[in-house]
């Protein structure tokens, strides 16, 4: 009988490469994926881990209608603040994204489809990353965190 993690990469996952970072990022521009490339540009700004990443909402990036140039969260596992800079890269797919949503501050940034749930599970955003590399053509990478 094997073990439930046979064959799985268990522990931290290796983190993209500069290569890879682009290949995912110029896909989701071509396939105009306004949540994916928010999502996406997001993650590689900040370096959150995947819980506070969901949990952004847009008072956190935005403040009347215009992205922030630098945003800080407080992190749920340590309690303790991370500030990051947006590029012009991410507020760009960001202001996109929340203008087709037509987000409130008072929204999460990225709201769940399942009205139950007030934002994008973290499970559900381990999938789309698994997507995104899968697209890419990225294997070694598909369980590949962005951090």
């Amino acid at each position: 009988m094997s073990s439930w993690n046979s064959g799985r990469i268990i522990g931290q996952k290796p983190p993209l490469k500069p290569k890879e970072v682009w290949a995912i990022q110029t896909r989701l521009q071509m396939s105009s994926a306004v949540r994916d490339l928010a999502l996406f540009n997001l993650a590689i700004d900040s370096k959150l881990r995947a819980c506070d990443l969901v949990a952004i909402s847009v008072a956190d990036v935005a403040i009347s209608g215009r992205v922030r140039d630098r945003a800080i969260i407080i992190q749920r596992k340590t309690g303790r603040p991370v500030q990051f800079e947006l590029t012009d890269q991410t507020r760009e797919a960001v202001g996109a994204w929340i203008g087709r949503r037509r987000l409130g501050e008072r929204d999460y940034l990225f709201p769940s489809r399942v009205h139950a749930k007030p934002h994008l599970s973290t499970r559900q955003y381990g999938r789309i990353v698994e997507r995104w590399c899968r697209a890419s053509g990225l294997i070694r990478s598909a369980t590949a965190r962005i951090r």
